[in-house]
């Protein structure tokens, strides 16, 4: 996991992680999963934290198509943003804190 949180110097990983997140939707989603007490009514901090978001309460709360909501989440993951939990037929996702903060931190040496 420690290759995924960090983001090297390295430019092309930074394109990469922008290139995740230059869709409306998708930024949505990760600003929806960073706060789900308030995004999400029916999830429970209690049950879900170490989980994540139901796939099926992000969709319902995007309006869009679940495989749409699949493919977006895909890429969000691809690019070490989100992690994805299975339990039976269900998958769930939550953001991936180091990551983002490493990704913040090599913005600001890169800028």
């Amino acid at each position: 996991m420690e290759e995924v949180c960090a983001v090297a110097a390295d430019p092309d990983d930074l394109v990469e992680v922008f290139k995740a997140l230059g869709n409306p939707a998708r930024l949505r989603i990760l600003g929806w999963l960073r706060d789900p007490d308030e995004h999400f009514p029916d999830w429970v901090s209690n049950a879900d934290a170490e989980l994540g978001v139901c796939v099926n309460e992000i969709q319902a709360k995007a309006g869009l198509a679940q495989s749409t909501v699949s493919a977006y989440l895909s890429t969000l993951e691809r690019a070490g943003l989100v992690r994805a939990s299975r339990v039976g037929k269900w998958t769930y996702y939550q953001r991936v804190e180091e990551r983002l903060t490493s990704v913040a931190e090599a913005l600001g040496k890169q800028v």
